[in-house]
């Protein structure tokens, strides 16, 4: 008996019905529906599921979840962490005067003071501190070194000097005869000196390139940053062999001689000497 009612009733769950629409006016089918029992709590019961999933998740994941009476929200939350620290502090100081009060107690009793010993902070974990280099730690360090690359101030005289350059000993940047001196009266603020075709261009001290381009007057032109605010600069080359950032050592290879830039007149190269901003006769300081 009881196998019959079960039978009847998952049948009742099966059994079909249909749902019509028809129009008023004309008595036409216009939507039709076939449902059973079960298609119909399937239905439903997915859809409260599906409701019940989707309210879960936005309560989980969003700032919906503030709004629900008694959950704390963000500054709520940091306040508890600022409060557990600030515990955690005068746990600390707590226990650090009891520890001076005993000792105080010691030296009034004519006892022997015992050294203070030191307090382990409760917020950090020690185990878990690793002294390795993360990829930040490198991205930073890639950065400073980048930037570095454009510091002169790694060239400056420790020691409080560099101000004076007079017993500084140079190189000539390159082997050849003079042409044409410095005269500040007639613009002329280098040396222009001819040498050998495609003769080495080499700094005449340490430092750092500053500027490493090309002009219409002085064609191809290299500029380098001195210790103690001296700056050379080599023009009217063929070809630079440094690029700006660069740090250059005294005698290295910079560039080579040419006759490049509307102002030159043959192949040669125009040597500057600046100090403070002022030209300088370089041929005061330099044997060419």
């Amino acid at each position: 008996m009881a196998e019959n009612k079960k039978k009847r009733y998952i049948s009742k769950l099966k059994s079909k019905y249909r749902l019509s629409i028809y129009n008023d006016q004309t008595f036409e089918e216009v939507w039709v529906m076939r449902l059973s029992r079960l298609n119909v709590i399937a239905l439903f019961g997915g859809t409260a599921l599906f409701i019940i999933a989707m309210v879960t998740i936005l309560i989980a994941f969003t700032p919906i979840r503030e709004f629900i009476p008694g959950y704390p929200d963000g500054n709520t939350r940091r306040t508890i962490v600022h409060n557990a620290l600030r515990a955690d502090s005068l746990e600390r100081q707590i226990a650090q005067w009891d520890i001076y009060l005993k000792h105080l107690k010691v030296v009034i009793n004519g006892g022997e003071l015992q050294q203070f010993g030191e307090v382990k902070d409760t917020v950090a974990r020690n185990k878990d501190i690793k002294f390795t280099r993360s990829a930040e730690d490198s991205l930073l360090r890639a950065q400073i070194e980048e930037e570095e690359l454009y510091n002169l101030s790694v060239f400056e005289d420790k020691r409080g000097g560099g101000s004076d350059f007079s017993s500084k000993l140079f190189i000539a940047p390159v082997k050849g005869v003079v042409t044409n001196s410095f005269d500040e009266k007639q613009g002329h603020f280098g040396t222009d000196l001819v040498a050998s075709p495609n003769e080495v261009v080499v700094a005449v001290a340490d430092g750092v390139v500053t500027l490493s381009s090309w002009t219409l007057d002085t064609g191809f032109v290299i500029q380098l940053q001195h210790d103690g605010n001296l700056l050379s600069v080599y023009k009217h080359n063929s070809k630079l062999l440094k690029k700006q950032g660069a740090r250059v050592k005294a005698g290295e290879a910079i560039a080579i001689i040419g006759n490049s830039g509307e102002l030159s007149t043959g192949p040669h190269l125009h040597f500057e000497m600046w100090y403070n901003g002022t030209p300088v006769n370089s041929e005061k300081y330099i044997v060419f």
